[in-house]
């Protein structure tokens, strides 16, 4: 089994970074294999509306940069997690970008991601981090896809890289969500 991160922040080994490992740590303990893919370092446009992914129903879409390759990553995966810090009450501009593009990708070819498990990561400092967490959590539902919880809602709170680890609550909520996550993909797949 496989879990895919896409993580949204545009700073590379930030708090999202560290709240995606954590809960990789309770997947590698399971034996389940993780790949973080980071969006700061690819090119990933805004979705334009085109409709090319309905009428050529490939699984792709017809923008000329990263996507393709980081969406049939996602296809490939047992479990998805996306993380994103919060900036302006919302996600981040990449993860925006990416989510809307896969949410149609995914739609309009047949529900490609239905039946994965997926799980929202978020990081923040003081507020919006809800609203991120459930915008994130409405591209895995409409995708049809399964989605664990855990002992609160998947955030921790920090503002400088690192200060997230002192959010004891938030590490305590990314360890349990990992743990369930691995529990939610064992039970799917055996």
């Amino acid at each position: 089994m496989k879990v895919i991160a896409i993580n949204g922040s545009p700073r590379k080994n930030g708090n999202t970074t560290i709240a995606i490992n954590t809960v990789f740590k309770e997947l590698q303990v399971r034996g389940i294999e993780t790949e973080m893919i980071e969006l700061c370092r690819h090119k990933v446009m805004g979705c334009i509306a085109c409709m090319g992914c309905a009428k050529n129903r490939d699984g792709k879409c017809v923008l000329d940069d990263d996507f393709n390759g980081i969406y049939a990553k996602l296809r490939e995966a047992d479990g998805i997690i996306i993380g994103s810090p919060v900036y302006v009450s919302g996600m981040t501009g990449q993860t925006k970008c990416f989510i809307d593009r896969a949410g149609l990708v995914t739609k309009v070819n047949g529900s490609l991601l239905a039946r994965k498990v997926g799980a929202a990561v978020v990081a923040v400092r003081r507020a919006g981090a809800c609203a991120t967490f459930a915008a994130i959590n409405y591209f895995f539902l409409i995708g049809e896809m399964i989605v664990p919880g855990s002992t609160y809602w998947n955030l921790g709170q920090g503002l400088q890289p690192g200060d997230i680890q002192r959010d004891e609550e938030g590490i305590q909520t990314f360890i349990n969500l990992g743990k369930n996550m691995a529990w939610l993909l064992e039970k799917i797949h055996h």
